[in-house]
This record gives structure tokens, sequence and C-alpha cells, in this order.
């Protein structure tokens, strides 16, 4: 029995050591090495289970739970506390891609923080993993799209450099281990009508689809290097996206070059047989997602794997394929090695919402404001202002400005809490005023006449209104006048808002309107009566400090509209054409409210002494601009410089961003700044290749503070010579 006993004893321990020994655990072998020895160690069911976001523990071979599906579009989301910086669309506001890596440092920071504390605490489920859906890089091509907000605004070369300073934050820099895995989405061409995302077929001219949606996406994959993927649940040309290896394999693996995984949208594969029809189940659904380069299903099927390669309707190979990419990526972010050797799991807790991510949120929130307006500058106010009135329904709402996909932040500060602060010295009155929207059998007279009371005593009014995440957003369920599913039917501020602006108006005292809102608005009347206008979008915790931080002088706004803000609905095509013809800065041919890249400042700058290197631009020799900008005003300040080209070819737009820099300049400095383009920057359809290509021909060069002012002007002439 003894004998027995240490035999017993000594076969375990034996099985310790080859447990330990297994190549896919040796973290000093190859990562293919590893990849491949765990794969062929698993059975075919465990391999299916791989294709949904949640993932069970396979405990003999030491393979944790894990949910894909976590959120980080300007924070770390539905996780509890976080950080949470502004809206997406303010983060474009601010052309800063500085800025925008200190955040996503900063969020990745937390999200490594959380995760590793899920894990000590045995949980694993939704929203503890690694892996982020976002960035959100679809072209905000349409006001009225509800998710707009979501994204970096209308201009695919903004977009890209934002991404990228995103995701190359989120991901890090380690040779080894990667930080987080960010997600480019939604891939492609999605972008409203938002009720109609699961069954609508986008059909944009192949102009279009390579100049304006997929830019972003090929500069995140080339130039910031994004690891995962996720496809929409629309369809292209007749194919949904999740099942188009047009999209997934030609363009995005051979085409670009991506080595990483691709997740559906949330439920996507269920689309294609309940709505798109392009499959008859689940079981040929789920075989033409894995087949088409689909790796991962978001609330996918996997169930029906098995039953597809029973079939014949999928190859393990295949299956094998998609698997070996999702390993492969939880190897790069050390789930199957011990924390020691990994140098993000050693970042505390405590850094979570700390201190100096929470001025870091005021920082951006500041940065993404924009003057749109400022009548006989009225603003910044004076701090010796005895009475104001603080009236809106957004005054006070502190929800509004976390936007969505959101954490929770230790405390958010309204624009009447920031306010109040700054002006500790003014006797700050406030009313709602009004809803945000008319609802039936709502009567706003009550809240009119105390409004209007307040008003009377105060020496200016500060309207906090514009619209609301809970209006616009994701497949919302709303159906009011103006609002439908989540996208906008009109562009108007509500008439609640306008009625009440125009009686405050009658009171004739000075009126500044501050805006929260994640798309345009076609404020005419307000733009022609209203002394002051601030747009503030939804901006974070700290958004009602940035926005006192504005009113009062202590910051200078030098935020800029990343989309064009036009005078009527009837200025653009039909929401559902994906023709970018009369929409966009690059092709609306109409008089617009505000164009993209407006924002206006305390300060004056001067444009000079503009330089090119040469007449001419080819593939071997970048062109140098430079020129020298001066602060003549009185206020220290920011400057947007943009630089933007028109090409001679046909079908152009109307012009293109190439380049932005964000500047500081004190009152009286000027400073000399420098771009670099290389042919490679300025691409063009081309129908021989179905693809971008350099066209030769001549570029009109046009540097100023907007789309729309040109303070600069040059010329050169693409050769094309290799």
């Amino acid at each position: 029995m003894r004998y027995l006993l240490l035999f017993f004893i000594g076969s375990a321990l034996s099985l310790t050591t080859m447990a330990q020994d297994e190549p896919y655990l040796n973290t000093k072998l190859p990562l293919e090495t590893r990849v491949q020895d765990l794969l062929k160690r698993m059975t075919l069911e465990e391999k299916a289970l791989q294709m949904d976001n949640r993932t069970p523990a396979i405990e003999r071979l030491k393979i944790p739970a894990y949910d894909w599906w976590n959120e980080a579009l300007h924070g770390v989301a539905r996780a509890g506390l976080a950080t949470s910086f502004p809206q997406p669309i303010g983060l474009a506001a601010t052309f800063n891609t500085e800025s925008m890596f200190t955040m996503g440092t900063m969020v990745s920071d937390e999200a490594r923080a959380k995760h590793h504390q899920f894990v000590r605490e045995g949980n694993r489920k939704e929203y503890t993993g690694l892996t982020f859906y976002s960035p959100n890089v679809n072209i905000f091509r349409d006001p009225r799209w509800g998710r707009g907000h979501e994204t970096f605004g209308e201009d695919p070369y903004l977009t890209g450099k934002l991404g990228v300073a995103f995701v190359k934050s989120m991901q890090g820099d380690d040779p080894k281990y990667f930080k987080t895995i960010t997600t480019a989405k939604h891939f492609a061409v999605h972008s409203g009508p938002e009720p109609e995302r699961h069954v609508f077929d986008a059909i944009p001219t192949k102009r279009d689809l390579w100049e304006t949606y997929l830019p972003a996406f090929k500069t995140l994959t080339k130039e910031g290097h994004v690891y995962s993927f996720m496809c929409a649940y629309n369809r292209l040309y007749g194919k949904p996206c999740c099942s188009d290896a047009f999209l997934l394999n030609d363009i995005l693996r051979n085409k670009w070059g991506f080595k990483g995984f691709v997740a559906t949208d949330c439920g996507a594969v269920y689309d294609f047989y309940m709505f798109h029809k392009t499959a008859k189940d689940s079981v040929e659904a789920v075989a033409q997602a894995i087949r088409a380069g689909a790796d991962n299903q978001c609330y996918g099927y996997v169930k029906a794997v098995i039953p597809a390669i029973q079939q014949g309707l999928l190859k393990e190979s295949e299956l094998d394929t998609a698997v070996a990419r999702l390993l492969r990526a939880k190897f790069k972010l050390g789930v199957f090695d011990p924390d020691e050797e990994n140098p993000y799991s050693k970042i505390p807790y405590s850094i979570v919402n700390n201190e100096t991510h929470q001025t870091q949120a005021l920082q951006m929130a500041r940065e993404s404001i924009v003057l749109l307006k400022n009548n006989k500058k009225l603003l910044p106010l004076q701090k010796t202002i005895k009475n104001l009135a603080v009236i809106g329904p957004n005054a006070n709402d502190a929800e509004i400005l976390l936007g969505n996909y959101n954490g929770e932040p230790n405390h958010i500060i309204t624009p009447l809490e920031g306010i109040q602060k700054a002006l500790v010295n003014t006797n700050v009155m406030y009313a709602k005023g009004c809803n945000v929207i008319d609802t039936p059998n709502y009567n706003p007279q009550k809240e009119f006449k105390e409004a209007l009371s307040i008003a009377e005593k105060a020496e200016v009014i500060v309207f906090v209104g514009g619209i609301s995440p809970r209006l616009e957003g994701e497949d919302l369920k709303v159906k009011v006048p103006g609002f439908l599913g989540g996208d906008k039917t009109d562009l108007n501020l509500p008439e609640v808002q306008t009625k009440l602006l125009k009686e405050l108006k009658k009171l004739g005292k000075p009126i500044i309107l501050v805006l929260l809102n994640g798309s345009a608005l076609a404020i005419n009347w307000e733009q022609e009566n209203i002394d002051a206008i601030i747009e503030t979008w939804y901006g974070g915790e700290k958004g009602g400090a940035a926005l006192a931080d504005v009113l009062t002088g202590v910051y200078n706004p030098a935020g800029r509209l990343p989309v064009t803000f036009y005078k009527s609905i009837t200025d653009i095509p039909a929401f559902d054409d994906y023709s970018m013809v009369g929409k966009t800065y690059r092709y609306v041919t109409k008089p617009v409210l505000y164009p993209f890249g407006f924002g206006l400042s305390y300060t004056s700058f001067v444009y000079s002494n503009l330089k090119l290197s040469s007449t001419q631009l080819n593939t071997k020799t970048d062109l140098n601009i430079s020129l020298t900008i001066k602060n003549t005003g009185d206020y220290n300040g920011d400057e947007v410089v943009q630089l933007y080209i028109k090409h001679s070819g046909t079908n152009m737009p109307l012009k293109e961003l190439k380049g932005f820099k964000r500047i500081h300049l004190k009152k009286g400095e000027q400073q000399n700044i420098s771009f670099s383009l290389k042919a490679s920057d300025i691409q063009h359809y081309d129908s021989k290749i179905d693809d971008l290509a350099i066209i030769s021909g001549k570029v009109q060069l046009m540097i100023g503070p907007s789309s729309a002012e040109a303070k600069l002007v040059g010329s050169f002439v693409i050769t094309n010579k290799h």
C-alpha cells in the first residue's frame, strides 16, 4: 500500500511538472509555437466555444474564462468607477492628438488596474476583459445619425489621426505584451439610419467607399497597428459586412496587412438569416461568418459551429484559423502568463479616477469647447458681475455630460455647479425653464415664468440647452417630434427651448447660449439674435468646470468643429443616400451656418511667411511647408492651424484636410510651424485598380483657422514620378 501511495504521489508530481513544461505555458518560446501547441491540444468542442464573446474556462488546459466584450469609448465603461472624458465628438473638437494620446494612456491604465482587480475577485464576466470595442471611426456623414457623437466627426483624415493616437496609447508600446487591445468599428459604411441598421444595404459609389468610408480604418491598420476590427450589422453592396470576404480578407488582411482578429457586432450573425436573408439558419450563418474572416461572434451561436462542419459548410481548418487568431491575442495580452512577467499587471487600482486623471478630463473638456459667436466681446464675463441667471434644461443635469458608453466617475460637475464655484462672489440664480423637448401634456408656462422672473433680476443670462444622449444615440426606443429611434428627424434646437429664448430676448439682457449636444444643430434664429454661443458637446465629468473656465476667461477657447453645421435639413440629401454629394465640408456647395474646423478665440492671430520647399511633389521627395503664426490679441491662447488641399482632377472633393496643429501662443508671441506632405498622403480613387492611387495634377494649398478661411494660399504639382 505504501509503495502504491508513493506511485500516485510521484505520478501527480510528474503531471504537475509536465503541465508546467507544456510549450504553450513556456513564456520563453516564440508566440507562434505557443499558439499552435495550445491549438492542437483543444478538442473540436473547445475550439467551437471560442467563437462567442463569452468563452468558458477550460480547466484541463489552464485556460481561464474570458469575455471579449468591453467598452472604452472615452474612458473605461460599464464597469463601475472610471474617469469620464468628453464624448468622442468633443475629443475630435480638440484637434489635438497629443491630448488624445495622454487620455488613452490614462484610460488603458485604468483598464489594466480594473481588469486585474476583477481577476483577483474571481470576476471574468462581461466588461472585465482587456479587449475594447473602441474606437468608433465611422464617418459622421449626416447630422441626423444618432451615434455620430461616438465618432471623431465627418473628416477621414482627422478621424484617422485621432484614432491612431487612441489606439497607440491604449495598446501600449511593450515589445511582448499589449496593454489592451482596441477595436476599429464598425467596418464598414455604418452610419445610419439607426432603426435600419440591421437591414439596410449601403451602396456608395466606389469613389466614396475608398475616399471617405475606408481611409480611417486603413490609417488605424497601417499607422496604428490596431489589433481588432468589428464588422458592421449592415450590408455593403448586397453582402452582410460580417460575411463579406471582400472586406475582411481582400481589403483588411490582404491589401492592408492586418494581423489581428475580427469580431462581429453583437448579434450580427442573427441578422444574416432573420433580416438580410443571406443564410437560411444559424448554422449556415455561422459558417459564412467564419469563412469570410470573422473570428469571434459577439452574442454568437457556438452550438452551430460543429453542425456547420458536419454539414460540410465549414472546414475544421477554417475554424482553426479563427481560433488561432483569438489565442494569439490572448497570449499577447498575457492571459496565460504569470503577472510578474507582464509590466502592465503592476498598475495599482488607486489610479482609477485619481486626481491626475480628473485634471486631464478637465483639460480635454476645455480644449473641446468651441466658441461659435461672441458679439461685442460679451465673453469672457467679468468676475465683478453681481447677478447672473443660469437657465435651461441641461444646466443641472449630470447624466447628460457622460454621453454614452461611459464609466461612473466619483463626481460630475454640471454647468450650474461649475459656474457657482467659479463666480463665488456673484449671486447665481437658477431655474430649469423648460424640458429638453416638448412632450405630450407638457405645459412649460410655469417653468417659463420662473425663468423669466430670475432673468429680470440678472445682468447676464446663461441659457444651457441643446439636446441629450437620451434622444440621440444607439438604437433608442424614442419617437417624438424631431427624434426617431436614436436619430434626429430635423436639425433644429427643440422648439420649446427656442420659444423660451425668444421670451428671454424680450428682456433686453445679454444672453449666452451654451449647447450640450453630440451633433450639428441648425440654430439660425439663435445665431442671429443671441449675443454669444458656446458649443460644449457632452463634456464628461468635468464638463461644467470647463465651461465655467471659458465663461470667466480662465481658459481661452480654441476648439474647432469636427462637423459642418448646416442651415437646414433641406440643404442635405436624403439620410439613406450613401453618396457623399452635398454632404460634409468636402462636398457641400450650399451656404452653411458654421463650417468644419470653425471656432473663435478671445484673441487674434496673424498668418504669414508661407514657404514651400518645392513646386513639385513626387514619391521620392516630401514637400515641406512652413509658416509663421503670431498672437496679436490681448489674451494668451491656442490656435488650430489647418492645412487643406484641392486637387485639380475630375470628381475631386472641394477641399480636404491634410494637416493640423494645435499650438499655444502668449499674447505678442509668434511661432514658426511646419507641415510635411508625402505623395502618398494625397491619394484618390482609380477605377482601373479599384483602389486609391496617387493622381498627377495641380494642387492648391490652403492654410487657415477653418475650412472656410484660407489665410495663406499656395500651389504645387503632383508628378507621380517613381
